[in-house]
């Protein structure tokens, strides 16, 4: 399978870079073609322009500023996204590189009178996200109610790719975690992606 990992954190020699490591590893063991997409060290632009704004609802969405970014989605038929939350979200490239790439024509279709939107991406089969949270579990469910698999299910795969299974790998308790459970949960992502 063709798979991509899209990797959000400035440093590589993070704990999510580690994560982000691992799971390359794991998916090129596992006999996977994979390509990595480092949006920091690429630089990517997470600002929507106004043109491409404007092209949301007009014509064909065409901007050359991603156009590598799209090809490489169009591409993909499995995606890891490997990301730290910061307070409750992604960080804003990754945000950006959805808004950007995730586009009309590209990820979805909008249906006659801008109603619902018809998905594109028929192309991805699995979307898994390997992610960390300082807070504990349960205020993750409770008090944000699982803002990330809420995202990715109903919004994105919802609205872009509705065959994709979905799996949401996340350490919650990063910020009072030991190294134990930190070298617990890089041998959970290894032995799971080792499957994708």
């Amino acid at each position: 399978m063709r798979v991509q990992i899209v990797f959000a954190h400035p440093r590589s020699e993070s704990y999510t870079g580690i994560l982000a490591a691992t799971a390359l590893r794991a998916l090129e063991q596992a006999g996977h073609d994979v390509f990595f997409t480092d949006l920091y060290r690429e630089r990517f632009d997470p600002v929507l322009t106004a043109a491409e704004r404007d092209h949301y609802y007009q014509g064909a969405y065409d901007s050359p500023a991603v156009a590598a970014y799209v090809d490489e989605l169009r591409q993909a038929q499995g995606m890891v996204f490997v990301f730290p939350h910061w307070w409750f979200s992604m960080p804003a490239i990754l945000k950006g590189y959805f808004d950007r790439v995730w586009a009309p024509g590209v990820a979805f279709r909008h249906a006659s009178h801008r109603g619902r939107i018809e998905p594109l991406l028929d192309n991805l089969r699995k979307v898994w996200v390997v992610t960390t949270y300082g807070p504990p579990r349960w205020m993750v469910a409770l008090a944000m109610r699982n803002p990330t698999r809420r995202l990715f299910r109903v919004g994105l795969l919802g609205g872009c790719a509705r065959r994709a299974r979905f799996r949401l790998l996340a350490q919650y308790g990063l910020d009072r975690a030991d190294q134990a459970t930190q070298l617990t949960f890089i041998a959970r992502v290894e032995r799971e992606l080792g499957r994708f």
